[in-house]
């Protein structure tokens, strides 16, 4: 729907997601009927758009860079904000990925036949009007719109103020490729301001908008699920363990904590707490090399006997998201203490146990209640991507609808599906 700034600028917020959202609406029955092949080709053409258009979004993104240094952005925030030629092929190799996956959209979850004769088959269908509030991260724009067309809903966006021109730029190219596919161009919307008011107006657009999901910090998380009154689904801060049992094997353990904390330090799958078996034989190797590729390391006073460069832990670290190059570590007593440990304050996103003892990987893959658990694997695996689910809306950590990477399927619902021949209930 085209706007201009006179209106926008008359408009209050509600007024203005209201209007959206209504176009977004009309969007989305259209979309809801493209068949599957056309819907993909669409995508293509929109990947392609993105490619032509990587200069210009890599000089918004030069801008934002700029405003992010000037305003103080950490190290980690300025790395997600960061776009260069291979991020930018990156986002587009990622919705290319997103049109050669199966559409979910009329999948027949399953199918049973009543005594009577009548046969109810449950089947996948488009939750409808989606809005995504997120921060830092251009490639959100890009992931999220590109999974709410592929699974049949429309995209409400509201990014960051930080990322406001590549959100734009990488946005113009989206919207040019899937119009050229037969994609309404309201399918998929930026909100054209950066007024936090708006947000608000999302939050309590119940009956306009269906779902909210949530991509940035604690504070935004918490704001959204305190005050929304349409359903959210929330990604709350990635708290990661790597717990090193005391059957691991040395080579394969110093590994993974060095890939889980230093691959990448400012993403929700980066190992924040590392927990250390009281009888691994090899608990130097662990922290040194942490240390030397530049982590500060802070420790219980069993796990500073270790390296005296490991500074003390306060409470508060073992409750602290870093997103940075720090790491809290703590000696526990086998695996009950590293379990309890966990389950005081795992944030139920990621957790992971490196073991080659069978028993002791089942239990921490039962009991530990995460929505990714792993065994023998970098917590950095925590990815839609690596899960081959394509781009991903998020890592959902609650309990309802949809939990972990949430690509194509947990952007759907599903509706009941019953044919009769006459029956009427006695």
């Amino acid at each position: 729907m085209a706007t201009n700034a006179q209106d926008i600028a008359v408009e209050t917020p509600a007024a203005l997601v209201e209007r959206l959202a209504r176009a977004a609406r009309i969007a989305q029955g259209t979309l809801a009927r493209m068949p599957s092949p056309a819907k993909a080709a669409a995508l293509r053409l929109a990947a392609a758009a993105l490619r032509r258009a990587e200069a210009a979004i890599l000089a918004a993104n030069a801008i934002d860079m700029a405003n992010g240094e000037a305003n103080g952005l950490t190290p980690a925030l300025l790395d997600r904000l960061r776009l260069d030629p291979a991020r930018v092929a990156g986002i587009a190799d990622a919705v290319e990925q997103v049109a050669g996956l199966d559409d979910p959209v009329g999948q027949e979850i399953d199918r049973r036949e009543r005594p009577n004769g009548l046969v109810l088959r449950r089947v996948r269908v488009p939750i409808g009007v989606i809005g995504i509030i997120y921060e830092s991260r251009p490639n959100v724009t890009a992931d999220a719109a590109v999974l709410c067309v592929r699974s049949g809903n429309a995209a409400l966006l509201r990014g960051g103020t930080e990322a406001v021109h590549s959100n734009r730029a990488i946005h113009a190219a989206l919207v040019a490729g899937l119009v050229e596919g037969g994609v309404p161009a309201d399918a998929v919307q930026l909100v054209p301001t950066q007024d936090r008011a708006a947000v608000g107006a999302m939050l309590v657009a119940a009956g306009l908008i269906d779902m909210i999901v949530p991509r940035g910090g604690k504070s935004l998380v918490a704001r959204v699920q305190a005050d929304a009154r349409v359903p959210v689904l929330a990604h709350l801060d990635g708290i990661c363990h790597t717990f090193v049992h005391a059957a691991a094997d040395p080579a394969m353990a110093e590994a993974i904590v060095l890939n889980a904390k230093m691959r990448r330090t400012g993403i929700c799958g980066s190992m924040e707490t590392l927990l250390i078996d009281a009888t691994y034989p090899a608990a130097a190797a662990l922290v040194a090399p942490l240390i030397e590729a530049g982590c500060e390391v802070r420790g219980d006073a069993r796990a500073r006997a270790i390296d005296p460069r490991i500074v003390p832990a306060a409470d508060n670290d073992w409750d602290t998201e870093y997103l940075d190059a720090v790491l809290s570590v703590a000696v526990v007593d086998g695996l009950d203490s590293a379990l309890a440990h966990i389950d005081r304050h795992s944030s139920r996103h990621t957790d992971a146990i490196v073991t080659a003892d069978a028993e002791a990987a089942a239990r921490f893959l039962n009991e530990v209640d995460s929505a990714i658990v792993m065994h023998n694997a970098s917590s950095q695996f925590a990815d839609g991507g690596e899960f081959g689910l394509g781009a991903e809306i998020g890592i959902a950590t609650g309990r309802l609808h949809a939990r972990g990477p949430v690509a194509l399927e947990g952007l759907t619902t599903y509706k009941w599906l019953v044919e009769g021949n006459g029956q009427v209930r006695p």
